[in-house]
């Protein structure tokens, strides 16, 4: 499944050559923006970004603080994490989508991004489903039977359902093993969850 053209990436890196680089070879399938510096990071990033290409070692603002930033802002962008930086304990706690140790080759380049697409891709997809049945539950509960089946707008209702729902199982039949550790990691990171005696 390839997007190309679909999402634009922002890439970050305080090395000009290596961000060059990585913005040349996204650049091939994406829109793509360059920063290089974590200040410059955070003066481009907007709703328009869909990916973020973040090293974390850089002198004025840490790609760390930049994730941070990302996330107290709310901005709906999956974060990739590509550095030099070999992980230690302390990433448990950071809420990025994925992590690359440089040296990075294009392909994982490319297979990172369109991974992150794709968790989006079902993320958003699942929501507009979930949405759908809440309606048509609150409906059956609500509604003779008879009205509803002799409502243009709830058969429209259903029809959307049986197309969303065909949409979604083609998607998941697409879904790799990585695929779903990153949205399941989401869902654990995004939620508290209660202590089970």
């Amino acid at each position: 499944m390839t997007h190309q053209g679909s999402l634009t990436v922002l890439v970050v890196d305080d090395e000009s050559p290596v961000a060059d680089a990585y913005a040349e070879t996204v650049g091939q399938r994406y829109e793509v923006e360059v920063a290089y510096s974590g200040q410059e990071a955070l003066e481009q990033l907007s709703a328009e970004i869909d990916v973020v290409l973040l090293d974390r070692r850089m002198p004025d603002i840490s790609g760390d603080e930049v994730l941070e930033e990302i996330r107290e802002r709310g901005i709906d962008a999956r974060v990739a994490m590509v550095t030099a930086v070999d992980p230690d304990l302390e990433i448990i706690e950071m809420p990025f989508d994925d992590y690359i140790v440089k040296p990075v080759s294009p392909d994982e380049l490319f297979e990172t991004i369109e991974r992150l697409y794709r968790c989006v891709d079902y993320e958003n997809q699942l929501r507009e489903y979930y949405s759908l049945t809440a309606k048509y539950a609150a409906l059956r509960s609500s509604k003779p039977l008879d009205e509803l089946e002799a409502s243009a707008e709830f058969g429209s209702l259903e029809s959307t359902m049986t197309e969303k729902r065909a949409e979604l199982d083609e998607l998941t039949a697409s879904l790799d093993d990585q695929d779903f550790q990153k949205m399941f990691a989401d869902i654990g990171s995004e939620h508290e969850w209660p202590d089970v005696e």
